[in-house]
């Protein structure tokens, strides 16, 4: 279905590229083409200049000017399932190159704005959303945690895919297992051993990840935290329950309104549980003060004697929606009710 056939994109407002016809029936003419009604999207191909250039016309575009049987992946394919995390931008806000497989029978001249692939794709490899071929999410999440910079942003990639439900780490590592010699393997083996289901945005990764970094510990991932009478107190980003420390990411819509105002509510109710938070915030050489941060609270934790008021044994009537089956598991009305604080 996919070889020879041009692109029948289905999503309103996008369109795919198409080659010069020199009837003008199916692409611009020669003369069209160059003319101020026409821009190029890739060697050969063209679409109409007042196409807006969004993340997802990249997309397309990318895919539509190279070989028959290309597919989008890595960030690409995820953005296209409406993945929450995966926008296409960079840290510092440009465009990231839209990473397309060719399969290792492909072969396509590199240009900006694309990353090529030429990994060998498996048979189902390959699924078609709204007219656009992509890799499935086991593919694209493995790519993409191969490619990555660094340890911290395969990790990241990893969490972020779950958080969508897109994939699960049993699903990951099964599909991990058939990369015989990929490069970038170790790299996602390492990231797979330390991924989490239930990171709620790309910041907690990074603070997990700080976390460990400087002092090893056992995390939960927003696990929620209960009186001794089964009363949810707060449900803290990242949490080690051995030393009773908890770790909180706070950007920059910590400092305005109201946030402000449930932020100092919530420190003195943690205080009166016992719990020391510590906070990360943005900005460079912030994990370097989290981490000093972090060694004050864990030193103020080990002083405290006596029972715990609190306690992570989840209540008899408590959804648990900690991992990706269980939030698969829940109906429609069920994911609104009790999934609808994470996209908050």
């Amino acid at each position: 279905m996919l070889a020879g056939m041009p692109l029948d994109i289905t999503r309103s407002g996008l369109v795919a590229p198409t080659r010069i016809d020199p009837s003008g029936l199916s692409g611009p003419t020669a003369g069209q083409a160059r003319g101020p009604y026409w821009r190029t999207a890739g060697p050969r191909h063209h679409v109409p200049a007042d196409v807006p250039v969004t993340t997802e016309q990249r997309i397309v575009e990318a895919v539509g000017a190279l070989p028959p049987g290309s597919a989008a992946t890595g960030w690409a394919a995820l953005h296209w399932l409406e993945a929450r995390w995966f926008d296409g931008l960079s840290a510092d806000g440009s465009p990231l190159p839209v990473p397309v497989a060719l399969g290792d029978q492909r072969c396509a001249r590199n240009r900006p704005g694309v990353t090529l692939s030429e990994d060998w794709l498996f048979a189902d490899d390959v699924i078609v959303i709204d007219g656009l071929p992509i890799t499935i999410p086991e593919r694209s999440v493995t790519y993409a945690a191969r490619t990555a910079r660094d340890d911290i942003a395969a990790v990241r990639d990893i969490d972020m895919a779950a958080y969508d439900d897109l994939v699960d780490l049993d699903g990951l590592r099964s599909y991990t297992a058939r990369l015989a010699g990929r490069s970038g393997k170790r790299r996602l083996l390492r990231a797979l051993a330390l991924a989490d289901e239930n990171s709620w945005s790309p910041m907690e990764t990074v603070m997990r990840q700080a976390w460990r970094g400087h002092r090893d510990a056992s995390l939960l991932c927003n696990t929620p935290i209960f009186d001794l009478d089964g009363k949810h107190q707060f449900t803290p980003d990242v949490f080690d329950p051995a030393t009773g420390v908890a770790g909180e990411y706070n950007g920059a819509d910590h400092r305005i309104g109201g946030q402000h105002s449930r932020d100092l509510m919530r420190e003195e109710l943690t205080r009166r549980l016992g719990i020391e938070v510590v906070a990360m915030m943005a900005g460079r050489g912030e994990i370097a003060r989290f981490q000093y941060r972090l060694d004050g609270a864990l030193a103020r934790a080990a002083q405290r004697r006596g029972p715990r008021p609190w306690t992570v044994v989840q209540p008899e009537k408590w959804v648990d929606t900690s991992t990706v089956a269980k939030r698969r598991a829940l109906t429609a009305d069920q994911a609104e009710r009790w999934l609808r604080h994470r996209r908050t």
